[in-house]
């Protein structure tokens, strides 16, 4: 048997071919192992453009970095609040997104409430200036100086001490400072007022005699001027002053003129007393706390002892009355002494007992208004308590059948 050569490689050689084959095996197991481990790996899911960070970089550094959310608004096309960042802000760093709740409305600006009115409208309220406004001021709280004239006589001056005994001040009968300052004029003195066809048409002359007047249809007013002038509880001088450029003679439907802005209180209560004062010439009715309800000047009779001194009480109440005519209670009319029957006379403003009548229990005897309102407190009566025809009608609404009437000295 023979033998054949066996031949084997140097151990260098053996030994570098096998580390480069299993360093080529390794790398290609770490680069598939790699791509296997990267595509294993969840993905980030997108995140909402609202939601994002927003990177707000700014050169202003005129203010330490600071952030500042500002109140949502609410864009015309987005149903959902958006935080925006004022322009000032002064930031390098990532600002997270504010989370805000959608189910919360949007926020809206406070409501501001304008601011209160000034309580003075044109100027009033305010003092009265002058004698005339104080007169109109009086007359609004039922304390009548007699027919207004802007004239500071001894009516004027015996309804500001009214006042100021009913409002606890000096009683001094001038419009002094705190008279002034407590006579409050709400409204302007003055009111425009429209002639009417009406107005017109109820004007009629009035008979001079006992007889005639009893044969008129009413005792109506005579001229316009007299109409106007009772309206604004005015005397006729005053109302020409007020309006120089009227012709009170040819007045047609349609004039505006001016007249005192004077209307009466609407009662709250019935008067509990009416005290009369011969010697001041007026007429106060009360409540049944003292309180004034009405201050009025009245004429009273010319003979003394036709004055009844003490308590009275009311008969009876008649508004826009007619009159009886006793020829025995005018023995100074030559008329009367002719005529041999009693005549009644239709109701009007001219009638002699005016446009209301307050009967007392003495024969006779009654406060009522009259023909001449400017004459009130200047002129005397055959016996009763005369008053302007506004003022008698105001008391009329004061007074109650069996109230008590007190005449003093």
């Amino acid at each position: 048997m023979s033998h054949r050569p066996h031949y084997r490689l140097p151990a260098e050689s053996r030994g570098a071919g096998g580390i480069f084959f299993w360093l080529f095996a390794g790398l290609v197991i770490g680069i598939i192992g790699f791509v296997w481990w990267t595509s294993s790996k969840p993905k980030p899911k997108p995140v909402a453009p609202e939601q994002r960070p927003v990177v707000i970089t700014t050169n202003v550094t005129s203010a330490p970095p600071r952030v500042i959310a500002a109140a949502p608004v609410t864009p015309p096309s987005s149903n959902r609040p958006v935080a925006i960042l004022p322009a000032a802000v002064t930031t390098n760093r990532v600002i997270a997104p504010i989370p805000v709740s959608t189910n919360k409305p949007a926020l809206v600006p406070p409501v501001v409430s304008p601011a209160p009115k000034s309580s003075t409208t044109n100027g009033f309220p305010r003092p009265p200036r002058d004698t005339l406004e104080a007169q109109i001021v009086l007359a609004r709280l039922a304390i009548s100086s007699g027919s207004i004239d802007g004239v500071n006589g001894s009516q004027t001056r015996a309804a500001l001490l009214a006042f100021q005994r009913e409002k606890g001040l000096s009683p001094t009968g001038e419009l002094d400072v705190a008279t002034r300052k407590a006579l409050v004029m709400e409204e302007p003195p003055l009111v425009s007022y429209v002639i009417t066809s009406n107005d017109l048409a109820r004007l009629q002359p009035i008979s001079k005699t006992w007889l005639g007047k009893s044969r008129q249809s009413a005792l109506d007013y005579e001229t316009i001027l007299e109409l106007v002038a009772e309206k604004g509880h005015a005397s006729p001088t005053l109302t020409r002053k007020l309006n120089p450029g009227v012709d009170w003679t040819n007045l047609v439907a349609g004039t505006e003129v001016k007249i005192p802005a004077v209307e009466y209180p609407a009662p709250k209560t019935k008067a509990a007393f009416v005290v009369i004062s011969l010697a001041e010439r007026r007429l106060q009715a009360f409540d049944a706390e003292t309180n004034l309800l009405a201050h009025f000047p009245c004429s009273i009779a010319a003979k003394f002892e036709k004055r009844p001194v003490g308590e009275l009480h009311v008969k009876a109440v008649a508004p826009n009355p007619d009159y009886t005519f006793n020829p025995e209670v005018f023995p100074e009319s030559e008329e009367a002494q002719q005529l041999k029957t009693k005549l009644i006379l239709p109701p009007g403003p001219n009638n002699p007992v005016g446009t209301a009548w307050i009967s007392l229990d003495r024969p006779g005897y009654g406060m009522h208004g009259t023909p001449s309102p400017e004459q009130v407190g200047r002129t005397e009566s055959h016996g009763c308590f005369r008053l302007a025809n506004w003022n008698a009608e105001h008391l009329i609404k004061l007074v109650w059948v069996g109230m008590p009437v007190w005449v003093e000295p």
